[in-house]
């Protein structure tokens, strides 16, 4: 049976999982540590997308010097290696999603601009062999929006870009999957709402991962 795809590509905070939680607890820990602000759950939100280096630039206050900034970054990063998995969960429905997708046998990948060693573990930790290829920020692959990431994940999945599709949640996931050459899919249950990603012009939006499962597979869930 041939379904409307043949591959999907996934981004993973706001899409697959729900990490924010997480996210801002460790931005909050490496802010205090250092003697600085913390900030909300919200402005953390707003953050989130385009790598934890631009992430922990935004939280940090306009002006603080290089290596301030820098040493933030390193204890973001020890502190979200060790806590990542404290709050983190996938959205009610995707792992029933990804198990429809297994039971088809369309190859799925996750490209992520979270750094690698986190993404492996993640996608290890809370997908296992339902997602077989994940990739994340790397010294060796431009990050998101560039389309290098989405190609290295087709190319290990042994899939075409004829016949694959992006799904995210972000202003970055429509671009990386413009720059890819893909069609996109934006979800509405991520890091950013319905209206904000109408504005920039997202033509296919579902609510709720039981809708991505119609448009995957074309086989409506019960």
């Amino acid at each position: 049976m041939q379904y409307p795809y043949q591959s999907v590509i996934f981004d993973l905070d706001g899409t697959l999982l729900d990490t924010l939680d997480d996210l801002a607890d460790s931005v909050n820990y490496a802010l205090a540590l250092n003697g600085l602000a913390t900030r909300t759950r919200n402005e953390i939100r707003r953050f989130v997308g385009n790598g934890v280096g631009r992430l922990l630039h935004l939280a940090v206050p306009a002006g603080t010097a290089s290596t301030l900034e820098a040493k933030c970054l390193a204890d973001f990063r020890a502190r979200y290696l060790d806590s990542m998995q404290r709050k983190t969960a996938p959205y009610p429905g995707v792992l029933a999603l990804l198990d429809a997708l297994k039971a088809q046998a369309i190859p799925c990948a996750v490209v992520s601009n979270k750094f690698d060693g986190a993404v492996k573990d993640l996608c290890r930790h809370y997908f296992g062999q339902r997602i077989p290829v994940a990739i994340g920020e790397s010294p060796d692959v431009a990050r998101k929006p560039a389309p290098d990431t989405v190609f290295r994940a087709l190319s290990q999945l042994g899939a075409q870009r004829e016949g694959a599709v992006y799904v995210g949640d972000s202003d970055v996931d429509l671009q990386t999957a413009q720059n890819a050459g893909l069609p996109c899919i934006s979800v509405s249950w991520g890091f950013r709402p319905r209206e904000f990603l109408e504005e920039l012009g997202a033509r296919c939006i579902v609510d709720t991962p039981a809708q991505l499962q119609t448009l995957l597979t074309g086989a409506p869930t019960l």
